[in-house]
């Protein structure tokens, strides 16, 4: 199959063949037709196999194949949200590539930044408006924006911005666009909750989903290093001086940690800069950007700056720390391995990180190789079982008997603690972005 068979416009599959896309992704080859026939759609895919440009390019071929309003009259007919301004910075650079030999005016709105030059942009008119929920909210209060002509709606990584705490703003945003409009969600992953969200306000939507659930993309080969606490920092370093040139991403766990490890990188003699919610946004565009380019050779970022993190060829990604959450370690290892090239996923594992370990297996269905560092063993070896596994968490044999009304909700299941722990730095990020 190649992309002159899915509908596309003279115009688009010629700015296709100028980046040299010919072939089309499962995820481009399935949602595009059905994007094209109107329907209302829900879309799940691995990271790194095309999601962007499955919504983008029949977005661009059902609304601007034809010329539209003269400028300054336009207002946007097309909204894409996205949780994190790298990812809807990300999704413009995308649409403005597919879509050059078109008249589309299109901008992007996010916090970080000043109002000033967005509401210009806006004033100006628009036809694509690619936008993170708390800054569209701040422009839907000041009334510099009017979504009364929406005819295609978007939610590129709707698990994330649910996550994230953007349910409250994502239905006030509903609430100011037209009921007749088509509806897309896409995302690496489809909790149940999000398709029982979607059903309450998306119409008759196909569903697609190209890869199972939570996994990963084949071609990236996980590895797991065993190390004291003590010793994180100085393997870091040990794994990154065997290659200085290459590009790594590093996680970690809290924004206070990234500057920490960065510094120490720097000053160890590796080229770095930390990428987090607490960095100005010029700050974090410099960041990527040197990262890109190979000014810089390690980023280090938390979860949340990297979502949408777009770099071709990255060969290696590091967990400096375990996510607290299994399903983000499918979004970060998602980063390396992209469009069938080989990626590594390197985590370094303390004794305390045992059961994240067990979580993270439980998800992706199968095992991570374990490999000691020479000279990095730990004192303390990681607490698995003969098969490998952490041990569960022991149960206590009271708590099914008590009355829920005593029970102590910090104590509550899995599930509810789960949930606790994401709602309060759910609505700070919310804020951030």
């Amino acid at each position: 199959m190649s992309f002159d068979t899915l509908g596309l416009s003279p115009a688009i599959l010629r700015a296709l063949a100028e980046q040299e896309y010919t072939t089309p992704t499962a995820i481009q080859a399935a949602a595009i037709p059905a994007v094209l026939s109107g329907r209302d759609l829900l879309a799940g895919a691995q990271t790194g196999t095309g999601k962007t440009a499955a919504f983008a390019l029949p977005l661009l071929q059902r609304l601007f194949a034809e010329p539209t309003a003269p400028a300054g009259k336009r207002k946007p007919r097309a909204l894409i949200l996205t949780p994190t301004r790298e990812l809807a910075a990300q999704v413009h650079e995308s649409l403005r590539a597919y879509g050059k030999h078109l008249r589309v005016f299109s901008t992007t709105i996010f916090g970080g930044v000043g109002m000033g030059p967005q509401v210009d942009a806006l004033r100006r008119g628009v036809d694509v408006l690619v936008a993170t929920p708390g800054r569209l909210i701040d422009h839907l209060e000041r009334r510099t924006v009017d979504l009364s002509g929406i005819e295609m709606l978007v939610l590129d990584e709707a698990d994330r911005m649910l996550d994230m705490g953007f349910l409250p703003s994502i239905k006030r945003i509903l609430g100011t666009l037209p009921r007749q409009r088509q509806t897309l969600l896409f995302s690496a992953t489809f909790a149940d909750e999000i398709k029982q969200l979607a059903a309450q306000f998306m119409r008759d939507a196909a569903e697609i989903q190209v890869a199972a659930r939570n996994s990963v993309v084949a071609t990236v080969t996980h590895r797991l290093h065993p190390v004291d606490a003590a010793r994180k920092r100085d393997l870091l370093f040990h794994l990154l001086a065997q290659d200085s040139r290459r590009q790594t991403l590093v996680f970690s766990r809290t924004k206070h940690g990234a500057d920490k490890l960065c510094n120490f990188l720097e000053k160890s003699g590796l080229r770095s800069a930390a990428i987090h919610g607490n960095k100005s946004q010029g700050a974090r565009t410099r960041a990527l950007q040197e990262f890109k380019n190979g000014k810089i050779t390690v980023l280090v970022a938390t979860d949340i700056a990297a979502r949408g993190l777009d770099i071709d060829q990255l060969p290696i990604v590091v967990n400096y720390d375990l996510p607290m959450v299994a399903e983000d370690y499918v979004h970060r290892i998602g980063r390396t391995g992209r469009a069938g090239a080989e990626g590594l996923a390197v985590s370094l594992v303390t004794h305390e990180d045992t059961r994240l370990l067990r979580d993270i297996r439980r998800l992706l269905k199968q095992d991570i190789a374990i490999e000691n560092v020479e000279g990095y063993a730990p004192e303390r070896p990681l607490n698995l079982d003969a098969n490998g596994h952490a041990p569960s968490r022991p149960r206590n044999p009271n708590h099914a008997r008590r009355p829920h009304s005593q029970q102590n909700p910090g104590k509550s299941h899995a599930a509810g603690n789960k949930q606790r722990k994401w709602t309060g730095s759910s609505q700070r990020n919310a804020r951030k972005a």
